[in-house]
């Protein structure tokens, strides 16, 4: 006999699990106490948004659902914000949310949630479990949502008396791994139609990619002579220095290099969704009138022709399709066409020169050329992003934690769990002064377990990306993006870690060294000019364009 909460912990060890995430609360004391002698380490975090988001991020890290335990009411809202990042950007993940007694429900008990109606629209399975008896097949299903198909978070609700209860159950075991395949016909018809094409443009993206799919990529792109571009946030896919490596179609991608995806008369598509950021808001390529061919390959059917119609659809994995690919004899007819992508990536990585005594571009190629091939770079969303999209050449996959759903605060969080993860590789953090904040009470969370991540604020005292539309729209009267800041570094130091402040370029590559060294959770604040506003305007020149406009 076991109670609810130790028959819980005992299922995720069957699934592999080794850590998991939480805030803690009296609605799932069972489960606390089940993992108090269990294989598992219980990061402990300062808030659920926190908690969910590193959870999501070990979703991204491993390929296997990160876990992360919330309580009941505020608790789930807090972290509802990690499941969203998860279902947008297909990461395996479950929520575990502790509930109400079962015979309070309905009587809007003290913090009563419906957490089926709740998270029904944004994660992938949300679900209670009534019975302790059911606890194993739960969350053996879980699993299996969460990581077939396109990858999703999952919602468990868990009535505080049903995990207290007992029962006498057998454990089951993890998953069975499902072969993975794609027929020598699948394969034939994507070649087939990628031979008959004069502009062809390859685009990798999504989930379940491992480092040898990385490499598959750049093997097929290079025996083809294709052209591979990549979505929003998805540039570890392939080594930015390979030849055949075009850029990242996302917010703030190269104008020419979304010129080369409207003039391709084909596009394959493997892993991917495609949508309003790979296509700037459906200017390039419009659901209506693609003006192309579409081949698209996808995990999940449900994803085939949701908004773009596909000349071919092919329902299997992108990882074994590349595979397949690079064995495939190819015609090789694109070099010029490859090449010439190329030549417009290497110009748009040369450095623009933006104002002030700090200047973002130069501390971005710096940290480019100089972390190690494996170090981890995450970030949240703001202007200051788009210098770390721009300017940085990732080396290999799995060294990009971001939201592709644009959230804010999931830097700092990412970065605690990648260094958890892979304590041996430098992790660092690129945050915005308004992005830090939400979340930058995980300090506590990352001296409490050394975790030693670099954290870089751009602090230029604005919400920048709104301030840059509001700029656009309603040009000089500024409204509600005025930012006011803390002494970053005195911060850092007050939690135990190192701080640093920087106010000129020229500065902070010994400032850098001086964190790495340290061994602690350190905060690098790079004081900037306002008027560095984007990676292609100042403040003075979108407000004129904004007044233009107008």
């Amino acid at each position: 006999m076991r109670h609810g909460g130790q028959i819980l912990v005992d299922q995720l060890v069957r699934q592999g699990v080794r850590r998991v995430f939480s805030v803690p609360g009296e609605s799932f004391l069972a489960a606390l106490d089940g993992l108090h002698d269990a294989d598992i380490q219980n990061i402990v975090c300062r808030h659920e948004g926190g908690a969910a988001m590193m959870a999501e991020a070990t979703g991204k890290l491993t390929g296997r659902p990160g876990v992360a335990f919330v309580t009941r009411g505020p608790g789930a809202s807090n972290a509802s914000s990690g499941v969203h990042v998860a279902k947008q950007d297909s990461t395996p993940m479950i929520l575990f949310v502790g509930q109400i007694a079962r015979d309070h429900r309905d009587r809007e008990a003290f913090q009563e949630v419906d957490y089926r109606a709740v998270f029904g629209t944004v994660a992938k399975w949300a679900s209670e479990i009534d019975q302790v008896e059911r606890i194993p097949e739960y969350v053996s299903r879980a699993f299996h949502i969460s990581t077939s198909g396109r990858p999703g978070p999952v919602v468990l609700a868990l009535p505080e008396d049903m995990l207290s209860s007992s029962a006498e159950v057998p454990d089951l075991p993890a998953p069975a791994p499902v072969p993975p395949g794609v027929s020598a016909a699948e394969a034939a018809a994507v070649a087939k139609a990628l031979a008959k094409a004069e502009r062809p443009l390859v685009i990798a993206g999504g989930s379940r990619w491992n480092a040898g799919a990385a490499a598959d990529l750049a093997r097929f792109a290079e025996s083809w002579g294709l052209p591979v571009a990549v979505p929003f946030r998805r540039q570890d896919h392939m080594d930015n220095r390979h030849p055949n490596y075009a850029g990242d179609l996302g917010v703030g991608m190269n104008p020419k290099l979304g010129k080369r995806l409207q003039d391709a008369d084909l596009i394959l598509v493997l892993g991917a969704r495609i949508g309003d950021n790979l296509t700037r808001g459906y200017e390039l390529m419009h659901p209506a009138d693609p003006g192309k061919t579409i081949v698209h390959v996808h995990p999940d059917a449900s994803e085939l022709g949701r908004v773009f119609r596909p000349d071919l659809g092919i329902v299997a994995d992108a990882v074994e399709m590349t595979a397949a690919l690079a064995d495939t004899p190819a015609p090789r007819r694109w070099d010029d066409w490859a090449k010439a992508a190329r030549a417009e990536y290497e110009a748009w990585q040369q450095p623009k020169e933006t104002p002030g005594a700090v200047r973002m571009e130069q501390v971005i190629r710096w940290l480019s050329d100089n972390v190690p091939d494996d170090a981890v770079l995450t970030n949240g969303a703001g202007n200051y992003a788009a210098f770390l999209h721009r300017y940085f050449r990732y080396k290999g996959y799995g060294t990009q934690l971001a939201p592709t759903s644009g959230s804010m605060g999931y830097g700092f969080p990412a970065a605690i769990a990648a260094k958890l993860e892979n304590p041996g590789r430098t992790v660092v953090c690129l945050a915005g002064d308004g992005c830090f904040q939400m979340t930058l009470n995980e300090m506590s969370t990352a001296a409490q377990y050394g975790a030693a991540v670099i954290t870089i604020v751009a602090n230029n005292g604005q919400y920048g990306t709104i301030r840059m539309h509001q700029e656009r729209n309603f040009p000089g009267r500024v409204s509600g993006t005025q930012l006011a800041n803390p002494d970053y570094a005195a911060l850092a130091r007050a939690y135990g870690g190192h701080g640093e402040t920087v106010e000129r370029t020229e500065d902070f590559p010994a400032a850098f060294e001086r964190a790495r060294a340290s061994g602690l959770p350190a905060v690098i604040e790079l004081r900037l000019d306002p008027e560095a506003l984007s990676t292609s305007l100042t403040l003075s020149e979108t407000r004129a364009i904004g007044l233009k406009g107008a």
